[in-house]
């Protein structure tokens, strides 16, 4: 093959690859009608029969649970809004520990310290880089009041034990499905496995409202708790006690999380193309898979057959002591023979060594100023040190490549050059040698 971009020479593909835009004539139209209603929201934070918001934001939540049948889908502004909301719901106060997965967005930890406990860190497993039943119970003490699972990447973690252990200890469990809907295990979509399940709308998910999610739940006093949080719960629960002859002990603290029906109406239309959008990620995925195959420094999640791999992203993972060369030059001479997608051009190629550092890592934790670690346990303090995750920070520092090259709209075309490109590199490895 010819001379490697990074070396100088020419690159694979020049050409922007195409956006990721799920948003169609369907959705305009859907827009447009709910502009010409007048009705932009219907809430009201007060015991009112607005309290559960409008016609548009009412019907999006009957359609999710529909989709995922669940006895309640109770829409928000944002999953970040759903997690709080979550741990809220579920009665975490300070001097609990929740555990969670160091390889996550912030927020699946910050969730629990907006209650006032405490994060702890348990390590992921190498094959699904989520927290397992084994790394959860190395973490457990008598002050863990729960989990928050993080079906990272679009895969699931492995929950039958999980659950098994959380029912053992009476701990809640909380499903993180940012990145996962219609992700199954077991033939269950995720999300419906724990006590309560969030979703993301985020504009670069799956299917996207701009911003937004869903929070899911079997539970009745889940679902109470969950929507008095989201809509002023503390200016509202003495109507409501006095109408439903409900009694609450005055715990609940509310904020405006509530979802607009524009986001609802683009909820509306999309869903109905949700398993197709996922259809064409997993396919995309295989295609590259089957064309990569032969290399031994790259190798690929092994997804059992009852399972469903969603791939919000594709994760590879890296061997460097095969190959002779370090994961994060490897990236970058991929990168460097290819072209940004359209509308994220400014963060250049898709392509990355690891995920996010582990988040026990970042120095509000490695600080510990913040007043809810005046109540950490040495258990909780311990997760927080280097070394506490090893298979989280082996992902992060050397063994993970993830990209996003693969994703609804990409051609067979697109998806060769991605596949030229790493062959490209694969076959002049050499040339990389003391990089």
């Amino acid at each position: 093959m010819s001379k490697l971009a990074i070396k100088g020479g020419n690159p694979v593909r020049t050409n922007l690859f195409p956006s990721y835009n799920v948003i169609g004539d369907s959705e305009i139209s859907a827009v447009t009608d709910v502009m010409k209603s007048g009705i932009l929201s219907r809430y009201l934070g007060t015991w009112h029969k607005d309290f559960f918001g409008g016609p548009k934001v009412q019907e999006f939540e009957a359609n999710w649970s529909k989709l995922f049948d669940s006895k309640y889908s109770i829409s928000m502004n944002s999953a970040t809004s759903g997690l709080y909301a979550a741990c809220a719901a579920a009665g975490f106060s300070p001097g609990d520990e929740v555990i969670v997965s160091p390889y996550t967005m912030s927020a699946s930890a910050m969730a629990p310290v907006v209650c006032g406990a405490n994060p702890v860190f348990a390590d992921v497993d190498p094959e699904t880089f989520c927290i397992s039943a084994d790394t959860i119970e190395a973490r457990l003490t008598d002050r863990t009041k729960g989990i928050i699972v993080v079906h990272i990447f679009g895969g699931p973690a492995n929950m039958e034990p999980i659950m098994k252990l959380a029912k053992s200890r009476g701990l809640v469990v909380i499903e993180d499905c940012a990145q996962s809907p219609m992700g199954e295990y077991k033939g269950k979509k995720l999300g419906t496995l724990g006590d309560i399940g969030i979703f993301s709308l985020n504009y670069h998910k799956h299917i996207h409202t701009g911003e937004g999610a869903v929070v899911v739940t079997q539970d009745d006093r889940f679902a109470d708790r969950l929507m008095l949080i989201r809509n002023h719960a503390e200016a509202v629960v003495d109507a409501k006690s006095k109408d439903q002859n409900i009694e609450y002990n005055g715990d609940l603290v509310g904020f405006n999380y509530r979802l607009g029906e524009i986001e609802a109406a683009i909820g509306n239309s999309l869903i109905q193309r949700i398993d197709d959008l996922i259809c064409s990620r997993i396919e995309n995925v295989q295609y590259l898979e089957s064309k990569l195959s032969g290399s031994d420094c790259l190798s690929f999640l092994k997804v059992d057959s009852d399972n469903r791999h969603c791939y919000y992203v594709h994760p590879i993972t890296y061997n460097s002591e095969l190959s002779g060369v370090h994961r994060n030059t490897f990236v970058a001479a991929i990168r460097a023979e290819l072209a940004p997608c359209r509308l994220r051009e400014a963060e250049g190629v898709l392509c990355s060594g690891g995920y996010v550092r582990p988040l026990y890592m970042q120095s509000f934790y490695q600080k510990r100023t913040h007043p809810v670690f005046k109540n950490a346990s040495q258990v909780a303090t311990e997760s927080y040190q280097p070394g506490s995750a090893p298979n989280c920070e082996k992902a992060f520092g050397e063994s993970l490549i993830i990209h996003e090259l693969m994703r609804p709209g990409f051609s067979k075309d697109d998806l060769d050059d991605v596949v030229f490109a790493f062959e490209k590199v694969m076959e002049n490895i050499d040339d990389l040698y003391g990089d």
